[in-house]
């Protein structure tokens, strides 16, 4: 079909087509950015914890009475806990992994504060946390290297305890980030202090506490109870039996020992769903406005669409007079859309790139994959045809009479 005189027919009725273009070229931009962020989060919301988040418990305990006596209400608690039908494992802890809470400390592979040129000794960042010989089982987390902590190495720390582990279990990733590609089992690990630490485990992952840092999966486990009269657990059951030992410790560890409170017994699905709530809200409000973006381009080109065979309804039955068939109508709408459609696509993809440049620099985010341009392109092209579809189906329709008719 020759282009010509759809482009001019076009630019004789060129107000509505140039604010479709525009509208699509918006579109086209905020879609194709957002439909970027969405996966971005989405894919930053599916990581790997590398523990068994659904299968776990966690909950506060604060000893509070005149006689409580930390290390019984740990022994005790502790011991039931594990007792009860169902659980895998029970450990102590300051804070919860995920949970945008925690403890990060330095650390390096040598114990020498300085080198040989005055510059400081490169220092390995890991969040941290103080559990009990229970931790693999309480966490679920794979071990590919080593042990779990021995019961004497497990101590009750003192709220000013500033001496290392005797020994600690880290993740893959900060062994590597710390040893390179040296085999990280047995070695010496030096705290901010100097104080070294032999790496008995090494655990294939475990995500820390904050869900947008960069060394999320550099963790370092140390064998120890936290100072009193405040600390949490974690209770990890068999698959399906987490609402059942929630219920039974709400019932009966409260009743156990009236010195101390429990309280905050919750999965940690919950935890874990608050630390994400933020990127789950804007994937909402993303994916809505792409939704509502999209239909408010559609319903345009419709309306354009609709308008121009309106208008033409004089021209279209001329030309069905002279011999047009219903499928050249068809095709000289779709045809033109496709026009103002591409129009909008190249405009829309070079205003993409432009806005995701700003993003990048106002918000410090991603830069866009190019494959998500062509992706938008093909997407606005196929929603164009679809939505000019009915209208032209409509003027392809329109008898050759009319012609007569409204002269």
């Amino acid at each position: 079909m020759p282009i010509r005189p759809i482009l001019s027919a076009l630019l004789r009725n060129k107000t509505g087509a140039v604010l479709l273009v525009l509208q699509i070229a918006i579109t086209m931009a905020v879609i194709v950015n957002a439909a970027f962020i969405v996966s971005q989060r989405l894919a930053k919301m599916n990581r790997d914890p590398g523990f068994d988040v659904p299968n776990m418990i966690a909950f506060q305990s604060w000893g509070f009475g005149a006689d409580y006596n930390h290390e019984v209400a740990v022994k005790e608690d502790t011991d039931y806990l594990a007792s009860l039908p169902g659980v895998l494992g029970v450990t102590t802890t300051a804070s919860l992994p995920l949970s945008n809470s925690g403890s990060a400390n330095t650390f390096a592979a040598t114990g020498e504060e300085f080198d040989e040129a005055g510059a400081d000794t490169p220092e390995i960042v890991a969040n941290t946390y103080v559990m009990n010989e229970q931790v693999l089982d309480a966490l679920g987390v794979e071990l590919v290297a080593g042990r779990t902590f021995y019961p004497e190495e497990v101590s009750y720390r003192t709220p000013q305890h500033s001496s290392f582990a005797p020994s600690v279990i880290m993740t893959r990733d900060l062994a590597i980030e710390t040893y390179g590609t040296e085999d990280a089992l047995g070695k010496t690990l030096y705290d901010g202090l100097g104080n070294p630490a032999e790496v008995v485990g090494i655990i294939e992952n475990m995500q820390g506490a904050w869900v947008d840092w960069d060394d999320l999966t550099h963790v370092l486990l140390m064998p120890g109870i936290a100072a009193g009269p405040f600390l949490r657990y974690i209770v990890r059951v068999e698959p399906g039996r987490r609402d059942e030992v929630m219920r039974v410790i709400e019932e009966t560890l409260p009743a156990r020992n009236s010195e101390r409170m429990i309280r905050r017994i919750q999965p940690f699905t919950e935890i874990v769903a608050r630390s994400y709530r933020r990127d789950h809200s804007m994937t909402i409000l993303l994916i809505a406005t792409v939704i509502m973006l999209v239909s408010i381009t559609s319903l345009g080109i419709i309306g354009l669409a609709s308008f121009a065979v309106r208008q033409r309804t004089k021209q279209i039955g001329t030309r069905r007079a002279i011999g047009a068939t219903r499928r050249d109508i068809l095709g000289y709408f779709m045809v033109e859309n496709w026009l103002v459609t591409t129009g909008g696509v190249l405009l829309g993809a070079l205003l993409t790139v432009a806005v995701n440049m700003w993003l990048v620099d106002a918000y410090s985010l991603e830069k866009l994959d190019w494959a998500y341009i062509p992706a938008g392109v093909l997407i606005l092209w196929v929603l164009g045809q679809l939505a000019v579809l009915v209208p032209a189906i409509r003027a392809s329709g329109i008898a050759p009479a009319i012609a007569t008719r409204t002269v």
